[in-house]
């Protein structure tokens, strides 16, 4: 299922994208400016700015386009068939126990391979 969806660009977009990039480098810069007062103050200045440039990017073709892919996703998301506990519980043990096999050999093979070198060797 392939969709072409061609994203149509606002006149506006380079003047919204414009504002975006203003409000980030307001935000690194007012906390740089206010490096003096409490970080709390600091840090929920930068997040209301950043959100407020977020806000202004979703606004954006582009800004609609990840939106649709956010919606379409969570769409996808309900639509998968996810294992039972009964399910997860089993395929949890065969993976450890499978886990627990790999390494015994591993380890075995290791002290086999030792025992041989340290014979080898003196």
């Amino acid at each position: 299922m392939k969709h072409n969806a061609e994203v149509q660009v606002s006149r506006y977009d380079t003047l919204k994208w414009a504002v975006v990039v203003l409000l980030l480098a307001v935000a690194v810069g007012g906390n740089a400016w206010f490096a003096d007062q409490a970080l709390l103050y600091r840090v929920l200045g930068v997040v209301v700015v950043c959100v407020a440039a977020a806000a202004v990017g979703l606004t954006t073709a582009k800004g609609q386009a990840l939106m649709d892919l956010a919606k379409g996703s969570k769409r996808e998301i309900q639509r998968v068939v996810w294992p039972t506990r009964q399910e997860t519980v089993q395929t949890t043990l065969i993976v450890l126990a499978a886990v627990l096999v790999v390494g015994l050999l591993l380890w075995l093979i290791d002290t086999v391979l030792g025992w041989a070198m340290s014979g080898i060797i003196g």
